[in-house]
């Protein structure tokens, strides 16, 4: 065999291949299938106990967390930080409804606000601007517009991982949230009514467990009032009651866990209609 001829074929072969280079896939898009939705299946709001300079560093450099908005409150404005098909860094080890960790299946929003401190007289939380509110409330709706996200998954970050996180914590208004069409809320007749009789027949803590985990928390039914009941109960009261969120369960707090995980007893308020300076 001539090796000349053997070896210049060979060098002809690899130029050849190395001029075509890498090879790109011709992908066609003539169908769409019915079967899908969104990977962002909840939306989770957040406070970041820091400043405004503080949270913005923490959650752009090398904190290791992220969120995919960050709200100010002053002046109040939205930043989004992480794309929404990138998964951002916020919920850590978290559940709900069945859901493991969040971070794959959620949107994070974290909220500048100083979160609590600790003094003599118990606990203090610090309050949320109004104006941050309402633009908070603006990124929510918009968010759950675009992503179809049940109302029943727009949560608190306590609410993934009750007695480990507080946030967005009792000062958060979650019943502005209600009252702007965005998440349920227990109806207010039916609790009543309940609450007369948990004072006559008080509730059972296996039964408050059982409820709690048909709501959402990561709680098994053992019977016994340990330390995982007591934080979920104070999660919850701080979104339904946040007056007091002590974490025992009384008669009112009873009515509300009976309320909320009974069928028809979540309202919905009307989405306020849109408004608009354009002409007819």
């Amino acid at each position: 065999m001539n090796h000349k001829l053997f070896l210049g074929a060979a060098c002809a072969l690899l130029l050849s291949a190395c001029a075509t280079g890498p090879q790109t896939p011709v992908i066609r898009h003539d169908y769409v299938s019915q079967n899908q939705d969104s990977r962002s299946l909840f939306i989770v709001l957040h406070y970041t106990v820091l400043d405004w300079e503080k949270s913005l560093k923490v959650l752009t450099t090398g904190g290791q967390v992220s969120a995919h908005y960050l709200v100010r409150e002053e002046p109040a404005e939205i930043y989004q930080l992480v794309d929404e098909n990138r998964r951002s860094w916020h919920a850590g080890a978290s559940y709900w409804a069945g859901n493991q960790n969040l971070n794959s299946s959620s949107i994070g929003i974290e909220i500048v606000n100083a979160g609590w401190v600790d003094t003599p007289g118990g606990r203090v939380y610090a309050p949320f601007p109004q104006k941050q509110i309402e633009e908070v409330i603006k990124l929510v709706r918009d968010i759950q517009k675009r992503h179809n996200v049940k109302p029943e998954r727009i949560i608190g970050h306590a609410d993934i991982a009750p007695g480990r996180k507080q946030d967005p914590g009792p000062m958060f208004p979650w019943k502005q949230l209600h009252e702007a069409g965005l998440i349920p809320w227990p109806d207010p007749v039916q609790v009543a009514a309940r609450k007369t009789a948990y004072e006559a027949v008080p509730a059972d803590i296996g039964w408050a467990q059982d409820r709690l985990g048909r709501y959402g928390f990561n709680i098994a039914r053992s019977g016994q009032p340990d330390k995982l009941t007591s934080d979920a109960i104070a999660t919850f009261q701080m979104k339904y009651r946040p007056a007091d969120y002590g974490g025992v369960l009384d008669a009112e707090t009873a009515a509300l866990i009976d309320v909320a995980t009974t069928p028809g007893g979540m309202l919905m308020a009307p989405a306020p209609a849109p408004t608009g300076t354009g002409k007819p």
